[in-house]
C-alpha cells in the first residue's frame, strides 16, 4: 500500500495501478513459463486501464456551475454565502470528486460529492461561508471535478467552468455629528425662497399669476395691495459634497509594513496599496456614507481634477464622478474596493524598491502628467462653487503643493482637509499653509481611528490618541 501512495494519482486508481502490476506479473510469468494463455492475460491487463485512461480523457463529462454571492458585494469582516448548484448536462453518469478553489487567504477550498445527496432534478446544491479582513476583488473557483471511467481504473480531474469575482468593499466607520453642514442642518438640506417683490412686507409673497392654486392666496397681503397675493414657492436644494482623493504612489509609498508588490500579492491579486492609504480609503468610504445619510450628493476626484475612480478596475463606471443616494453609495464602495495606488509603482529593481519605502528626501513625489491641484482642478470646484463643502484626503503632501491647494477653500462653503501619514508632525509647514488659504487642516498616523480624525474639524485639531476599538458601520462590532 506503500509503494501504491507514492504512485501519481493523476492518471490512475489504485485499482487500476493494480492491474497494470497484475500485467507486469503475468508478463514475467509468461516469459518464465513460456506460456501463451498468460502473454494474453497481460495484454489484456495492460489494454484497459490504458484504454480507460484514453477514453476519460476523449470522452469527458459536461457539467454547469452557477455561483451566487450573497451579499455581493460584501464590506470587509463581513461574511459571505456562496451558493454553488452543478448539473450534468451530457449523457454521462457516475460521481465526481469536486473542490472549489480558492485563494489562500479564504483558507481551505471546500470539496464535496457529486451528484449530492439532496440532488433534485438532476442539479446539485452546496454551500459554503467567506470572509476577508482586506477589501479587494478575487477569484473564486472554477471548480474542479476529478472523476472515473466506469471500471474505477483511471482518473482525470479538469476545471469546468471560469470561476467568479467576489468584490470586497471597505466598511465605512460611524462617524460624529460635526459642524460640517453648517447653516444647512443635518439632513443636508437648504430651503431657499424665491422671491418676485423683495420688500420686508412682501417675503414670503408675490403676485396673483394664472394657474397659481386659490388654496395659496395670502389674504392679508391681497388686503394691503389691493391685488391678489399668493404666498412665496420653497425651492428645496440638494447641498453637494467634494471629495478630493489622493491615490498617488509616491504620497503613500512610505509606509511600514507594506510590499512594492501590494498586500494581495499572495492571492495573484496585485493590488498596490500601503497602509497609509488603506487608511485614506476607509476615511473616504466613511466619509461618503456619513453625507449620504444626510441627503448630500457626492462628487469624488482625484487630485488632478479627474474623476476619483478612473483608473479603479472594479468602479462600475471608472469615468463617473457624481453620485447620490443609495446607489450612488453603493457605486462609490465598489469602486473603492480595488483602487489602488497610481503613478510610478510599475518601476522594477532597487529604484522602485527604495521609493516605496520611502527612501526619497523630499516629501513631494512628482510623478509624469499634470501637476495636482493644477487650474484643471480648479475649474471643477469652481463650477459647484458654495454647494457644499470640500473635504480633501491627503498623503504625504509638500508645502508647495499645499499652497497650490490652499485656494481651494474657496470654493466650499467648508473645506477639511486629513493628512495621513506615519510622522504627522513633519507635515506642520503644509497644514500652515492650508490653514492660512481658509481651510480645517489636520495630519495623522494610520494607527488613529477614522472617526477620531473626523472628528478633530469640531476641536483644536490636537491630535487623538489611537483608539483601542473602532466601530463599523452596520456591523454593530468592535474591531
Amino acid at each position: 500500500m506503500a509503494l501504491l501512495d507514492r504512485l501519481p494519482r493523476n492518471l490512475f486508481t489504485r485499482r487500476g495501478w493494480g492491474m497494470l502490476a497484475a500485467a507486469a506479473a503475468a508478463l514475467g510469468a509468461a516469459h518464465v513459463m513460456g506460456r501463451r494463455d498468460l502473454l494474453s492475460l497481460a495484454v489484456l491487463l495492460f489494454a484497459l486501464p490504458l484504454v480507460s485512461l484514453a477514453g476519460i480523457r476523449l470522452v469527458k463529462p459536461r457539467f454547469q456551475v452557477y455561483r451566487e454571492f450573497n451579499p455581493s458585494p460584501v464590506e470587509t469582516s463581513a461574511p459571505s454565502t456562496v451558493r454553488l448548484a452543478v448539473a450534468r448536462t451530457g449523457a454521462a453518469s457516475g460521481r465526481a470528486t469536486m473542490e472549489e478553489r480558492l485563494p489562500p487567504r479564504f483558507g481551505e477550498s471546500p470539496a464535496f460529492r457529486f451528484p449530492s445527496r439532496s440532488a433534485t432534478g438532476g442539479t446539485s446544491r452546496y454551500e459554503y461561508h467567506l470572509r476577508s479582513a482586506q477589501r479587494g476583488q478575487f477569484l473564486i473557483g472554477p471548480v474542479t471535478a476529478e472523476f472515473t471511467d466506469p471500471f474505477g481504473l483511471s482518473l482525470h480531474r479538469q476545471a469546468i467552468d471560469d470561476g467568479d469575482t467576489l468584490t470586497v468593499t471597505p466598511a465605512a466607520v460611524v462617524l460624529p455629528l460635526t459642524g460640517l453642514a453648517g447653516a444647512r442642518g443635518n439632513d443636508g438640506v437648504t430651503a431657499t425662497r424665491i422671491r418676485a417683490n423683495p420688500s420686508d412686507d412682501d417675503v414670503m409673497t408675490r403676485e396673483y399669476r394664472h394657474g397659481d392654486p386659490m388654496r395659496r392666496v395670502h389674504w392679508a397681503a391681497t388686503a394691503r395691495h389691493g391685488e391678489l397675493m399668493v404666498r412665496q414657492e420653497e425651492s428645496v436644494t440638494t447641498p453637494e459634497a467634494t471629495i478630493i482623493l489622493d491615490h498617488r504612489f509616491g504620497t503613500f509609498s512610505g509606509s511600514s509594513g507594506a510590499a512594492p508588490a501590494g498586500n494581495a500579492a499572495q492571492d495573484g491579486h496585485t493590488m498596490i496599496s500601503s497602509e497609509t492609504f488603506e487608511w485614506a480609503v476607509v476615511a473616504a468610504m466613511s466619509i461618503s456614507a456619513h453625507l449620504a445619510e444626510r441627503n448630500y450628493g457626492l462628487r469624488l476626484l482625484d487630485v488632478r481634477g479627474e474623476p476619483a475612480f478612473l483608473h479603479s478596475p472594479s468602479a462600475p463606471e471608472p469615468e463617473l464622478e457624481e453620485y447620490s443616494g443609495a446607489s450612488g453609495l453603493q457605486s462609490i464602495a465598489e469602486s473603492l474596493a480595488a483602487i489602488q495606488l497610481t503613478g510610478h509603482h510599475h518601476l522594477r529593481g532597487d529604484a522602485a524598491s527604495r521609493e516605496f519605502f520611502g527612501l526619497k528626501e523630499s516629501h513631494g513625489h512628482q510623478e509624469a502628467g499634470p501637476p495636482p491641484f493644477d487650474d484643471h482642478l480648479m475649474d471643477k470646484l469652481s463650477a459647484h462653487r458654495m454647494r457644499g463643502p470640500v473635504i480633501a484626503v491627503l498623503g504625504r503632501i509638500s508645502p508647495l503643493e499645499a499652497l497650490s491647494l490652499a485656494p481651494a477653500a474657496g470654493y466650499g462653503t467648508n473645506a477639511f482637509a486629513i493628512v495621513v501619514a506615519e510622522r504627522p508632525a513633519e507635515f506642520e509647514d503644509a497644514l500652515e499653509k492650508l490653514r492660512q488659504g481658509g481651510w480645517r487642516a489636520g495630519a495623522v498616523a494610520p494607527g488613529v481611528s477614522v472617526a477620531a480624525a473626523w472628528n478633530l474639524f469640531d476641536q483644536d485639531l490636537a491630535v487623538p490618541e489611537p483608539p483601542a476599538t473602532e466601530i463599523r458601520r452596520g456591523a454593530g462590532v468592535a474591531r
